[in-house]
């Protein structure tokens, strides 16, 4: 007589998958409140009772604030923001590319400014010191913990610190590689993001470091043939030079520094999207032209959104642990 057996089932059918036992999955009023348009006033006017359903964009930017949150695996991690010339916006870019991760964020991040001379990231905040990147330098064998280190930044309101550089170019002295890497060694104890503002061109002193120590690059460009040609050429120097693992991961913003262009920007960002992991593109805003603090209050909904993709774009690598070429 033949004998019958009985499967046995297997781990997933014994316990088949379940719904997270999470408030927004359990709980049948935790659905996320609107936070504009018609959604939002039909929210406000019901006193609550009527939540619409979420827009596509409410979903797009949710899913990008989750990408920018992305918990940083290595416990530290390194974005330079580079440009070729000059007056492109590197300096704003790291400015709200800073404001905009530390504003959704917990962890700290900070900006720092490595060029080589005289920077201008530190008139992008509110100051609170006159420190800068060289008295830190000074005093580095006496900070031992992240107080010491806050006594040498300047915080926006939305929780961005930034490392100054000297503004006087007559009492400046230029900022070599030891220098980026002592710096740097020191803000991995106590920051899990740091976004360091390079100097314009690519053979000063600290820019070796700076990609040595890279995670990812942004690279700036305007919206012009001769800014779109340099870039061109940097990620063309990178790649020559045994940084083509940066390129393959970097992301290209292109700025528009002008209220209206000729030029094909469709063209520009498919070139780029074709060597690069990410293209952003930020629309002229005025705010920004002004050339001050960067307030993300104050910009237009358009040039927010902007930042909010390149914080997303740059927080797809939080997860990673990338080769530095080493």
């Amino acid at each position: 007589m033949t004998e019958i057996r009985t499967p046995v089932p297997t781990p997933a059918e014994q316990f088949p998958e379940s719904v997270p036992l999470t408030a927004e999955h359990l709980l049948t009023n935790r659905r996320i409140e609107p936070t504009g348009g018609w959604r939002r006033l039909v929210y406000q006017l019901s006193g609550g009772r009527i939540n619409p359903s979420e827009s596509a964009a409410e979903l797009e930017r949710r899913t990008l604030i989750a990408q920018a949150q992305t918990p940083v695996a290595s416990g530290h991690h390194r974005i330079a923001v580079m440009s070729l010339k000059g007056g492109v916006g590197k300096t704003t870019t790291t400015a709200a590319l800073g404001n905009t991760l530390a504003s959704l964020r917990g962890d700290r991040v900070i900006a720092i400014d490595a060029n080589p001379d005289r920077g201008t990231l530190g008139i992008k905040v509110k100051s609170e010191t006159a420190a800068t990147i060289r008295t830190l330098l000074a005093e580095a064998p006496h900070i031992v913990r992240y107080a010491d280190a806050r006594a040498f930044t300047s915080q926006s309101s939305a929780r961005l610190e930034v490392l100054a550089s000297d503004t006087d170019p007559a009492v400046s002295e230029a900022f070599n590689a030891e220098d980026y890497r002592t710096v740097a060694n020191l803000i991995e104890r106590y920051y899990s993001i740091c976004i360091t503002d390079c100097g314009t061109g690519l053979l000063h002193g600290a820019m070796g470091a700076t990609l040595e120590l890279a995670d990812q690059i942004v690279l700036v460009t305007m919206v012009a043939v001769d800014g779109a040609s340099s870039a061109a050429a940097t990620l063309d120097w990178l790649t020559a030079h045994g940084h083509g693992h940066l390129v393959k991961n970097a992301i290209v913003v292109l700025n528009a520094v002008e209220p209206k262009s000729h030029v094909d920007v469709d063209l520009l960002e498919r070139h780029f999207a074709g060597r690069c992991r990410a293209v952003v593109r930020v629309p002229f805003d005025p705010h920004l032209k002004e050339g001050a603090e960067v307030d993300l209050a104050r910009l237009r909904p358009t040039t927010r959104g902007a930042y909010l993709r390149l914080a997303a774009a740059a927080g797809q690598a939080f997860s990673q642990r990338p080769d530095r070429g080493k």
